[in-house]
């Protein structure tokens, strides 16, 4: 443990703010990511245990688009409306044939197609780490808050993820399509019975909750090196963000993907060997005090 440089960092005011600003751009990828999953398990019932995978699709087909294109918004785009069609497709094929099944059986179809698409990422793009770089649009001198360096790119992300956050809430809270997803994953059966296509709502949410996690990948790829099975890690935490948030509420990931980015980011200094063992602690200690979450419905 390095208690002493923790709290010299909460002492200085440009290590807090260093600190914090890379924290909430991992709580701003991992939001991006959670709130696919947990709207996909809030409608379907579902946990897409490929989740990731389409993450780090999402990042590739970013890259493919990035050198196509030499446009940074056209890749992250292309990263979003890829994947979203690709998680049609799979759910069309695939998950709508398990929906009523066992979670061990969504389990081995998920786990199947995470080991299918580390395979394909290996032929297409290859098996080596590879990196989109820097867009040369965000290649400007930091900014200086308090003392603390700041990438302009952090900024972008940052505002990106409350953007779609915010039109996220906007879409479900305020408009007829999100009171029609709500109603579907309160009462399908009275939703079917008003001649409304369940099974359609079904596939948009889940082919946009893919979309989300594309977008993810795209918009994370000048910052994080690619490979095959890059998906794996940020799945784990964002079900860890889910749980904590609360499984099924998109304003639970958004608060436990901004806590999981800071214990990351803090963490690292003050208990650089036990980072991930604080953020398992974290999620267990959230359920034992309120095991429906930070913002999730407690069972009646």
């Amino acid at each position: 443990m390095e208690l002493t440089a923790l709290l010299e960092c909460f002492g200085s005011m440009s290590c807090i703010v260093t600190q914090s600003s890379t924290g909430l751009i991992i709580g701003a990828l991992l939001f991006l990511v959670a709130a696919g999953l947990t709207l996909i398990f809030g409608v379907l019932g579902v946990i897409n245990f490929a989740h990731g995978s389409f993450y780090m699709l999402g990042a590739y087909v970013a890259l493919t688009a990035y050198r196509l294109t030499d446009s940074y918004a056209l890749a992250a785009l292309a990263a979003g409306l890829g994947v979203g069609l690709f998680a049609w497709v799979f759910e069309r094929l695939f998950m709508r044939r398990v929906y009523q099944s066992d979670v061990l059986l969504q389990l081995l179809v998920c786990y199947a197609f995470i080991l299918i698409l580390d395979d394909v990422v290996k032929i297409v793009w290859g098996a080596e780490f590879q990196s989109m770089g820097m867009p040369a649009s965000f290649q400007l001198p930091p900014l200086f808050i308090g003392g603390g360096v700041v990438p302009v790119f952090y900024v972008y992300l940052m505002c990106a993820a409350g953007l779609i956050a915010l039109l996220l809430w906007f879409t479900l809270t305020r408009t007829r399509a999100g009171k029609i997803i709500r109603a579907a994953a309160q009462n399908p059966a009275m939703t079917s019975a008003l001649g409304l296509n369940t099974r359609l709502i079904y596939a948009m949410v889940f082919s946009f909750g893919g979309l989300l996690a594309g977008l993810a990948g795209g918009l994370a790829a000048p910052v994080r090196s690619m490979s095959p099975g890059m998906g794996f890690s940020i799945l784990i935490e964002s079900f860890i963000v889910t749980v904590i948030g609360g499984m099924g509420s998109v304003s639970g990931a958004l608060l436990g993907a901004l806590m999981i980015g800071l214990i990351r980011s803090f963490g690292s200094i003050g208990f650089p060997l036990f980072v991930e063992g604080i953020m398992f602690l974290s999620m267990v200690l959230i359920l034992v005090f309120k095991p429906s979450g930070l913002m999730g419905k407690g069972q009646s």
